[in-house]
């Protein structure tokens, strides 16, 4: 990105992404945003922070990516009443949300137009705001009420669905608001924020060498994706790599988190399309790869397995001699049958175009990751800003333009092939060496900025340490935060009982959203 038109000054930001920093003025902000935008730069995340013990006030800051690297724009404001930050949305439309999450935690507005509440529920005090420094967790405060302000559409026959925030099986909580005329979609909207746990809040009472925990809980499913991004960041703020033998058993763990969940998704989408076949023919196969990682990495998840300075764990060389034929045994039967998906006519007529994101809307908005890809996005972390061991694995990223079903579904047999492929070629060439190296004593008032391709998409963490090895910030972004908004669109023109089958094809997070 080049801002040499508007005087901006760079610094470099401590993170394995090419990282810079560059402070901004109240005049600059959205010029700036909008000159990225113009050179095909896309928002990575918006957080704010409370600076006043530091005599700073409060600072925003704006992550931006493109195939350069990152540049995080920084503007501060003063502790004044009614100062506001300008609107970001205005440019990047998915950084509505963002805002107004930043808002209710930090208790600085944008200037927007939509004020209405995102985190906030009525848990604690509408005057309070956790993130600030001053903020007492502990009080107990009785629940208030509060009334959201859907948007509603009027007319001949148009009503109104409301669905959720509690759900029937085990998925988190979400409310669905549908607007439609007989069974079509005219609108749908989305409230989530219902599992919002304190996690930001949290992190300021940990160790910075025990952040890699937490964060590796932000979103179960993503588990190694959030722990190596911690430890990217807190690695850079102490300018300590792990070695290259941990580097590349993460990058093991990544691949296989990006296959287990590609496996259960397309047993779920064959399930949603009336085809309970796929169901158990991928459940199967999900099991029984959480079973070899249980061996591998010492749990079925990975959880807790990518630490600060490397991996909790090394793995044998038997046990890697094994993933060879697991890997080409999976192969052969996800060949056969990605065969009966794709000849499937009943499966076939419920994917194609339904749910449509085209890369037109897609681009306006923001759409990354997977859902992305499937849209003509093709942005991928592990090729884009490869960190080792990606930088010589040579990934081959997956991508369709349809942006229905049907292309979530393709690009995800497309990535379960290739990690399979990346899995076979990291077990063989794995070096020799430890797993893990002690980090040094963590200077204080450092940011450090993590990030990594998540089997969703790219999972960001901005991490500031703070005197005597403790954490000030931490901010875990997740792609859902813009994926989120284009499923609203992806939904209309559809009919109601497809939503199930749209949904699940994005399959965006909860609870990385609701920090």
């Amino acid at each position: 990105m080049d801002f040499s038109g508007l005087g901006i000054p760079f610094a470099a930001l401590p993170s394995p992404l090419d990282a810079r920093r560059a402070p901004v003025g109240s005049g600059q902000l959205v010029p700036a945003c909008r000159l990225a935008r113009e050179q095909g730069a896309r928002l990575a995340a918006l957080w704010t922070s409370d600076e006043r013990d530091r005599g700073a006030g409060f600072l925003l800051r704006v992550a931006l990516a493109d195939r350069d690297g990152y540049v995080v724009l920084e503007q501060s404001l003063p502790d004044l009443p009614d100062v506001r930050f300008a609107d970001v949305s205005a440019v990047y439309p998915e950084a509505n949300r963002m805002q107004r999450a930043a808002f209710d935690l930090v208790g600085v507005a944008f200037d927007a137009d939509d004020q209405r509440p995102w985190t906030w529920m009525a848990a604690w005090p509408i005057d309070r705001y956790p993130l600030r420094r001053d903020f007492e967790a502990s009080p107990a405060w009785q629940p208030g009420q509060e009334e959201y302000e859907f948007v509603r559409v009027d007319g001949e026959g148009v009503h109104e669905i409301p669905v959720g925030p509690v759900h029937a099986g085990i998925i988190e909580p979400g409310h669905f608001r549908f607007q439609i005329v007989g069974e079509k979609v005219l609108r749908l909207e989305e409230r989530l924020s219902w599992v919002h746990k304190g996690v930001e809040k949290r992190f300021e009472s940990m160790p910075i060498t025990e952040g890699h925990r937490l964060a590796g809980r932000v979103s179960g499913d993503s588990t190694v994706a959030y722990a190596w991004a911690y430890a990217q960041a807190l690695e850079a703020i102490a300018g300590e790599p792990p070695p290259p033998r941990a580097a590349w058993l993460r990058a093991l763990a990544l691949e296989r988190e990006r296959i287990a969940n590609h496996l259960g998704d397309l047993g779920y989408l064959g399930n949603d399309g009336g085809f309970a076949f796929g169901l158990s023919q991928f459940s199967r196969l999900k099991e029984s790869l959480l079973r070899t990682n249980a061996s591998l990495f010492g749990h079925r998840l990975a959880m807790d397995y990518v630490v600060p300075g490397g991996v909790a764990r090394d793995v044998d060389a038997a046990t890697l001699r094994a993933l060879d034929g697991e890997c080409a045994a999976l192969a052969r039967e996800l060949t056969t049958l990605r065969g009966i998906y794709d000849e499937h006519d009943g499966l076939q007529d419920r994917f194609r175009a339904c749910g449509r994101a085209t890369p037109e809307l897609a681009r306006a908005l923001g759409l990354c990751g997977l859902a992305g890809r499937a849209s003509g996005q093709a942005h991928d972390l592990r090729r884009d800003r490869p960190v080792a061991p990606y930088d010589t694995l040579d990934v081959r990223v997956a991508g369709r333009t349809d942006g229905d079903v049907a292309a979530r579904v393709a690009v995800r047999f497309d990535e379960v092939a290739e990690s399979l492929r990346l899995v076979r070629e990291i077990a063989a060439a794995l070096p020799d060496g430890g797993v893990r190296t002690a980090l040094p004593e963590v200077p204080a008032y450092r940011t450090g900025l993590g990030g990594v391709e998540g089997w969703r998409g790219p999972v960001l963490v901005a991490l500031d340490s703070g005197p005597g090895g403790t954490i000030r910030r931490c901010h875990p972004h997740d792609p859902s935060w813009a994926n989120w908004p284009v499923l609203e669109h992806a939904v209309i023109g559809n009919i109601v009982p497809d939503f199930p089958l749209i949904n699940k094809s994005f399959n965006l997070s909860y609870s990385g959203h609701d920090l």
